[in-house]
């Protein structure tokens, strides 16, 4: 479980493990989930989008690489943690990397904190995170260089060339913004600049050249380190820069960049809360920079130098990126509360509560993420318990004793970062070759291809070098790689995934683990068992989870079977469930002594929750494993570092509101009435309308894909999923029973206008219809007076056919006065509820699913393969600090 402290606390994000074990997240409150964007470039958030332009900016444009680059930056108020877009035109067609160079015309992106003292218009180059992939062509800090090739500008970073042999070294150090710098040239006790490095063997810094010092040399006063690649503020595995981003043949691009606040990165800064002579506290400004790079650097033939040198660095662009203070919202001292269940409400919490701090029975709250079905038992209980957020009613032969109030509508996503890669021998269309290396913006998923992604049932999925004789590749028909069977590596190479996608698939050359599944969080959710239950609702995944070979003959992975037959424990996994296993014991052996072997959850670690999907899919971390580190105490694997811009791929399940926030695109899923429908504001509604009484409680509805409604809804995204508070009206303590009916009524009014501002509703939830809103303020009533569960109408099986737009609350008699005057006036015709459209289509039909398998061997995989991917989480290299997303 996590919690999220959202009180007066200064923000800390940290990721828990499994569910039920509640790690201290401290969250400056609503800096979690602010500033969200859309989950694609196409919808982002644009109201603060500004374009530079090299002409009027460029001092020296007339040499610029691009003198007619043009660079537009999505977002740039109101900014926390979050992923924008960086479009740009007036570029030229790109060329990759290569061993030797850094490619050829390509922009570079880089977060950097403080003003050019000489021209306050500009960034400051030593301020800038750049440089952190150790030995990475065109992109560290330092470099040798030519003696007459240093500029003016540069001087003061070079140590000059000594004959023949030993060449000029230029290093530009970084200042970090909380002091403190990283720097490589610095006078020597002569006062003669001269560069440095750290002795990897004794941990001295040496002079680069000449004989070592027994003591090492002392470094000044002000500097912390020589190394510009790997500090104590950056490093490979947490730089936000990139290296490379590339423009089509057009001379266009578009890139997502992450963002990062003091809390990922204490050497910038962002966000760090400024107090004006006024009393108002603002965020910390920052600088997002483009640096343009051409064919060549100076007086070199190719791109092999830093673009933070002088001659490249003064054709850079910048703007300036304005960030929400992070840190204290609520006053000191005020009452902390607790919510307990689901994470699909926690970015809207998180922006309401700083707005619940005020009036008589304003409080801070304390968001506990976590399975919900535990946190809804606790809350039907008359013992004071946390408010529970739920999507599932009580699960009890009895009466339901609590009161569900409609807080929140969102959903699912399932997120993905896939840089096209043509393949490189055989007939490739033109217009294909010319968008290589740009990110697939499109990717339809069918509930059978859901189903392999969730089941280990591609090859890459499972550890290299495990061996053939496991009961997973025998079944799949594996022998070896070059007869691997019928089941594909990847999901881009699966004909199932090719005949629903877009033709331009087909001529990829797409590998890699991160392909082979999804991120999945740990822990037990609603979130989960809706996603299998969407799984289930289509009978050729039922049939596919069975054992039946899908067309073109692969299986699934038989320990993840619905089949007892198929499945070698001998009974069937039982689904829906409220968690993702990696059934499958295989392991890879130990290669030598020391090593380990590697299971499946080592192999594809768990994320620590749904947002992490959609924040590694924005880094594009597919979270693959590294190589073994001998000499590491313990010796363990490592981690590999981030795929880079162009070349990414990893698909990871998220939430919309996470989606948005960190930019990435999301998957269109196939629907009931067998439309692809991507997660949006219409397509979340459009699921409302379709969404039914549940059996076990009338008041908590839920979107079924087998009901009529479902498939009558063409435009509904199938994951859309409600968020109720739930308590037990009878609980003991009234003064806690008025807090939490307080939130409820202003979430679902004044936290119903959307918006980025603190307070409103962000990007990634859909307003709730007019009935969900009536419905929540009778529940608050009746959760404050104490009263009885208010029985409503259940919602008909067919709504009528007609198309209406989401209700947005008004000021009206709704709660509290303070709450009346937030809300944003709507039209008035918008207080209707939706309704769903479109034709019926044939039921789906498929076989119940059997009880859980009695898991044999398989019993202790799981345990032990959590336990493992713990101890090798363990194992990965130090990082300089853990990484923090608020």
């Amino acid at each position: 479980m996590k919690r999220l402290t959202f009180a007066p606390k200064n923000a800390l994000w940290a990721r828990a493990g499994a569910s039920g074990v509640v790690v201290g997240l401290l969250v400056g409150v609503g800096v979690a989930a602010l500033g969200s964007l859309a989950p694609s470039a196409a919808s982002a958030d644009t109201s603060t989008a500004v374009t530079v332009a090299s002409r009027g900016y460029d001092p020296d444009v007339a040499t610029a690489p691009f003198p007619d680059l043009k660079v537009t930056v999505s977002q740039t108020e109101d900014l926390v943690s979050q992923g924008i877009v960086v479009n740009w035109s007036g570029g030229t067609k790109s060329e990759r990397p290569d061993g030797s160079s850094g490619g050829q015309d390509f922009l570079q992106i880089a977060q950097c904190w403080g003003d050019d003292p000489a021209n306050s218009s500009r960034p400051d180059r030593t301020t800038c995170q750049y440089g952190g992939f150790p030995g990475k062509a065109a992109s560290t800090r330092d470099t040798a260089v030519s003696q007459d090739q240093v500029a003016p500008q540069d001087s003061q970073y070079t140590s000059p060339a000594n004959g023949f042999t030993i060449p000029a070294f230029t290093a530009i150090p970084y200042r970090a913004s909380t002091g403190g710098s990283i720097s490589s040239v610095f006078a020597d006790s002569a006062n003669v600049l001269t560069h440095h490095v750290m002795d990897p063997l004794t941990g001295l810094v040496q002079k680069a050249t000449g004989p070592p010092s027994e003591t090492g040399v002392t470094l000044p006063d002000g500097i912390s380190g020589v190394d510009l690649a790997t500090n104590e503020f950056y490093t490979q595995y947490t730089t936000n820069e990139v290296p490379w981003a590339g423009s089509s043949d057009s001379g266009d691009g578009s890139v997502k960049f992450e963002v990062q606040t003091a809390m990922q990165s204490p050497g910038l800064g962002c966000g760090t809360p400024v107090t004006a002579a006024d009393g108002t506290v603002s965020g910390k400004s920052c600088w997002l920079v483009v640096i343009p790079r051409g064919k060549s650097d100076a007086g070199e033939s190719y791109i092999t130098k830093s673009g933070l040198l002088w001659d490249s660095w003064k054709h850079s662009v910048a703007v300036k990126l304005d960030f929400k203070p992070i840190g204290q919202r609520c006053a000191i001292g005020s009452a902390e509360k607790q919510l307990s269940g689901s994470e699909l409400v926690a970015a809207a919490i998180g922006s309401w509560q700083p707005k619940l701090c005020t009036g008589a029975t304003g409080s801070s709250f304390a968001l506990s993420i976590g399975n919900e079905e535990d946190a809804l038992a606790a809350a039907s209980l008359t013992t004071p318990s946390p408010l529970a957020l739920t999507s599932r009613p009580l699960q009890t032969d009895g009466a339901d004793p609590v009161a569900y109030a409609p807080i929140a509508l969102s959903g699912v996503a399932v997120s993905f970062s896939i840089d096209r890669r043509v393949k490189p021998v055989g007939a490739v269309p033109q217009e294909y070759k010319a968008r290589n290396t740009e990110a697939f913006t499109s990717l339809n998923l069918t509930p059978r291809l859901v189903a392999k992604l969730l089941t280990n049932s591609y090859l890459d999925s499972l550890p290299s070098g495990a061996p053939a004789t496991s009961d997973s590749l025998k079944f799949f028909g594996y022998t070896d790689s070059a007869n691997p069977g019928a089941n594909a590596r990847n999901l881009t190479v699966d004909p199932d995934f090719l005949a629903v996608n877009d033709d331009e698939w087909k001529y990829q050359d797409l590998t890699g683990p991160s392909l082979g599944d999804m991120l999945l969080p740990a822990g037990r959710s609603d979130e989960a068992q809706q996603l299998w239950r969407y799984v289930l609702s289509d009978p050729a995944a039922v049939e596919f989870l069975n054992g039946t070979p899908d067309t073109w003959g692969m299986k699934v992975n038989p320990w993840s079977s619905t089949n007892a037959a198929v499945n070698p424990s001998g009974t069937a996994m039982t689904l829906p469930r409220t968690n993702f296993p990696k059934a499958d014991p295989l392991e890879r052996p130990a290669a030598g002594t020391g090593t380990t072997a590697v299971n499946l959850v080592t192999w594809r670690p768990y994320t620590s929750d749904f947002e992490s999907g959609a924040y590694l899919t924005l880094r594009g971390d597919g979270q693959e494993l590294g190589d073994w580190n001998p000499t590491s105490v313990p010796p363990k694997f490592g981690k590999s570092v981030r795929s880079l811009v162009g070349n990414q791929r990893v698909l990871g399940v998220t939430t919309a509101a996470a989606a948005a926030r960190y930019q990435t695109v999301t998957a269109s899923l196939q629907n009931s009435a067998g439309a692809f429908v991507a997660p949006s504001t219409e397509s979340m509604l459009a699921a409302s309308a379709a969404m039914v009484p549940t059996s076990a409680n009338p008041e908590v509805l839920e979107y079924d894909p087998a009901n009529p409604n479902a498939k009558a809804a063409a435009t509904a995204y199938p994951m859309t999923m409600p968020v109720y508070a739930a308590l037990n009206p009878l609980q003991t303590d009234a003064a806690q029973r008025a807090i939490y009916a307080n939130l409820i009524r202003y979430a679902v009014v004044a936290g119903q206008v959307p918006g980025t501002e603190i307070g409103q509703l962000p990007r990634g939830y859909t307003p709730l219809p007019k009935s969900w809103v009536d419905q929540a303020l009778a529940a608050a009533t009746a959760i404050e007076q104490g009263g009885s569960p208010v029985a409503t109408t259940a919602v008909p099986e067919t709504a009528p056919a007609v198309d209406r737009p989401a209700y947005v609350p008004t000021p009206s008699t709704y709660g509290p006065a303070e709450f009346q005057a937030q809300a944003a006036p709507v039209v008035a015709d918008a207080a209707v509820d939706p309704a769903a459209t479109g034709t019926v289509v044939d039921p789906l039909v498929a076989r119940p699913t059997p009880a859980d398998p009695v898991m044999g061997p398989v019993r202790a995989a799981v345990p032990a393969g959590l336990l493992s991917g713990l101890v090798a989480a363990c194992g990965v290299p130090l990082i300089s600090r853990v990484r923090r997303r608020s």
